[in-house]
C-alpha cells in the first residue's frame, strides 16, 4: 500500500513538473495580407523558427481556403523534396521558392486568377518540434489597370509636372526682373549723387574767387 502511495505521488509530481516546464513549439511567420494583379505571379513568403535542429523529416504543408469558404484544397507539400499538386486549381501553377537551411518555406503562385482570392495556410513540422502556430496569409487578386486609366494617370502626372515647371519659371522671371529693377534704381541713385557732387564742386569754384 505504501508503494502505491509513493508511485502515485511521483506521477502527480511528474505531471505538475511537465505542466510547468515550457513545451517546445515551432513558430511560423507570414504576411497577413498580400495584394497582387490578376495574371501576374506572387511569392507567398513563409518563414519559421524552431527550438530543435532542422530534422531530415521536416515537412511543410500549404493549403488554400477560398474566400467564399466553398472549397478547401492542398496547394503544396514538402518532405525532403517538393511535391506539387497533381490536380485542382493549382496544378502546374505552384513552385517551391524556399530554403530550409535559412528557415524559409516560401512558394510562388503563377498566373494569378480571381478564383485565387482566399486564405493560404503554411504549416511546418520539425520533429520533435511539431506543435506550434500556423501561418495564414490572405491573398487579394486585383484586376489589371486598363489603358484608359494609365492614360489618365499619365496625363494627370504630366499636367502636374508642367504646372510646377510654369510656376518655377514665373518665380525665376519675377526675381530676375526685381533684381534688374533694384540694380537700375541703385544706378540712377548713384548717377544723381554724382551729378549733385559735380554741381556742388562747380558752385564751390565759383564762390571761391569772390571771397578773395
Amino acid at each position: 500500500m505504501p508503494s502505491h502511495t509513493w508511485l502515485g505521488a511521483v506521477l502527480i509530481l511528474g505531471a505538475q513538473l511537465r505542466a510547468l516546464w515550457p513545451v517546445a513549439a515551432i513558430e511560423v511567420y507570414t504576411y497577413k495580407e498580400v495584394d497582387a494583379v490578376n495574371g501576374t505571379n506572387v511569392r507567398l513568403k513563409c518563414t519559421f523558427s524552431s527550438s530543435s535542429p532542422i530534422s531530415p523529416l521536416l515537412s511543410v504543408t500549404w493549403n488554400f481556403q477560398s474566400e467564399d469558404l466553398s472549397s478547401h484544397e492542398p496547394v503544396f507539400y514538402y518532405l525532403k523534396e517538393p511535391y506539387t499538386p497533381s490536380a485542382g486549381r493549382f496544378k502546374g501553377r505552384v513552385t517551391w521558392d524556399g530554403n530550409i537551411e535559412r528557415y524559409d518555406v516560401s512558394i510562388v503562385i503563377w498566373n494569378l486568377q480571381p478564383t485565387d482570392n482566399g486564405t493560404f495556410t503554411c504549416q511546418v513540422k520539425n520533429p520533435r518540434d511539431i506543435d506550434g502556430t500556423i501561418g495564414e496569409v490572405r491573398l487579394r487578386v486585383v484586376q489589371k489597370v486598363n489603358f484608359s486609366e494609365i492614360h489618365f494617370l499619365a496625363i494627370a502626372i504630366g499636367s502636374a509636372c508642367g504646372l510646377m515647371i510654369i510656376v518655377v519659371t514665373v518665380v525665376i522671371i519675377c526675381r530676375h526682373r526685381r533684381k534688374k529693377q533694384q540694380e537700375k534704381t541703385i544706378e540712377v541713385a548713384d548717377t544723381e549723387l554724382r551729378e549733385k557732387e559735380k554741381l556742388r564742386n562747380i558752385e564751390e569754384k565759383e564762390i571761391t574767387p569772390l571771397e578773395d
